[in-house]
């Protein structure tokens, strides 16, 4: 128990260090929430595929993704934070954690795709609408057919207009999560 509480009292401190140092990469006040991270990693089929998970943070979700089934040697995470992507690295044994930009994912990962399904933790609504709509058509051209994109965030209203041949669902609404949260999914169809 005090494992936990020391490692959970650090990732804190590792969020509010990223929060106050860039506070547009991190979108929130707090880092999410078992709640919401157990809600995203049901949105997953551990047997359809690898796994893109981006914007990990403190790893939250990533360990949830996990506890879901996704073998470690599935689960891809890209960071941008270099001390978050560090600590991913060591937490995480047998996991790609890759640290780059997620609005270059080119650069950022290669040719490494397609995904069986792809987490977004990206505070989308603290960037323009164009790099919006930028990014997600960039994730679904890294996607299998049929395979989800997984985007959380605050607002009331999905954070982007599903790209062209998608429809977005909200999968669910998490208010045990400081903020409350909602869970949005874009599949192919």
């Amino acid at each position: 128990m005090t494992t936990t509480l020391t490692s959970a009292f650090a990732d804190n401190l590792r969020f509010l260090r990223a929060l106050i140092t860039n506070p547009k990469s991190v979108g929130a006040i707090f880092p999410s929430g078992p709640a919401l991270a157990q809600a995203v990693a049901r949105q997953i089929d551990p047997a359809a595929g690898p796994v893109l998970e981006i914007g990990p943070g403190t790893g939250v979700i990533s360990e949830a993704i996990l506890a879901r089934g996704v073998a470690p040697q599935d689960l891809t995470l890209l960071e941008y934070d270099e001390e978050f992507a560090r600590h991913l690295a060591a937490r995480f044994a047998g996991v790609h954690v890759v640290q780059g930009d997620a609005f270059d994912l080119d650069r950022s990962l290669g040719a490494r795709a397609p995904f069986g399904a792809i987490v977004s933790g990206l505070p989308l609504l603290n960037y323009p609408v164009a790099q919006r709509l930028a990014f997600t058509d960039s994730l679904a051209r890294r996607m299998r057919p049929g395979a989800p994109l997984i985007q959380f965030s605050y607002g009331l209203h999905a954070p982007v207009v599903p790209p062209d041949g998608f429809t977005v669902t909200c999968a669910a609404s998490v208010l045990a999560n400081l903020p409350p949260a909602k869970v949005w999914v874009y599949r192919q169809g």
